[in-house]
């Protein structure tokens, strides 16, 4: 790896770490860049997963002040990890290639669920209206989805937590956002220790692109505090929208 790659490599992790905090699909930025740097894409995946985590980590901290007080986000946490486990293993032992035709349907149809998020909730029900119960298994599902699909491949796992949880939270975005960032580092810690094991992991890559995501990561979630929700969706949606395209193209061209 030369100088020019590991300055790809950090510039990439910049980049990532805030478009993670704001949007999510930072990893459609690494990925492509420790595919450029010269990684063959599975452990450039695997190493991926890994580097980003930092971000989420970040994240974090930056956007704490929205997250819900109380023991109900903490009961998300064991669905969490038990779908990244899953999706993980997933990637570890299946071809990936019909799963990469899946991945932009889901992207897409996950940001189309955020563009038409109160028509959707008038024909499902506002979760206010939900029973405690219906409302219960509605967000441990969405998230069990998420996580699955975090531990296999992880690009726009943001936009996906985002608009699945909107549909079935009653708060607002930026709080939806905070949710999603803890669910977000839970993920990359899950795929952190699992590749770190089990995974071909490049760890002069990781070291050059993490502490970057850290670094973006912090600064685009205090962005997202300062960002009306209205404008948030929309960047949320138009960046969704773009990476599901992207992926597509990737996977049929």
């Amino acid at each position: 790896m030369d100088f020019s790659d590991a300055a790809l490599l950090v510039a990439a992790g910049l980049a990532a770490g805030t478009v993670n905090a704001v949007a999510g699909g930072g990893s459609l930025i690494t990925f492509p860049a420790m595919i450029a740097a010269g990684l063959p894409p599975i452990p450039a995946n695997v190493s991926n997963s890994v580097a980003v985590f930092p971000g989420y980590v970040a994240s974090v901290a930056g956007s704490h002040q929205d997250l819900p007080r109380g023991r109900a986000l903490a009961t998300l946490v064991p669905t969490t990890v038990l779908g990244t486990v899953a999706g993980a293993a997933l990637l570890l032992a299946t071809p990936a290639r019909a799963f990469e035709l899946v991945v932009p349907f889901l992207v897409l149809g996950a940001t189309a669920v955020l563009a038409f998020q109160d028509p959707l909730r008038r024909l499902v029900g506002h979760p206010r209206d939900l029973s405690p119960r219906r409302r219960t298994v509605s967000v441990q599902a969405m998230v069990a989805v998420g996580a699955v699909y975090g531990g296999y491949f992880g690009a726009a796992l943001g936009v996906m937590l985002v608009a699945g949880l909107a549909l079935v939270l009653d708060a607002t975005l930026a709080r939806v956002g905070a949710i999603k960032n803890l669910l977000s580092a839970v993920v990359g810690l899950t795929t952190l220790v699992v590749f770190a094991l089990f995974g071909p992991v490049n760890w002069a890559a990781v070291a050059l692109v993490a502490p970057a995501t850290l670094v973006g990561g912090y600064a685009g979630a205090r962005l997202v505090r300062r960002l009306p929700s209205v404008v948030l969706k929309t960047v949320i949606v138009g960046f969704g929208t773009v990476i599901g395209l992207y992926l597509l193209w990737r996977a049929v061209r």
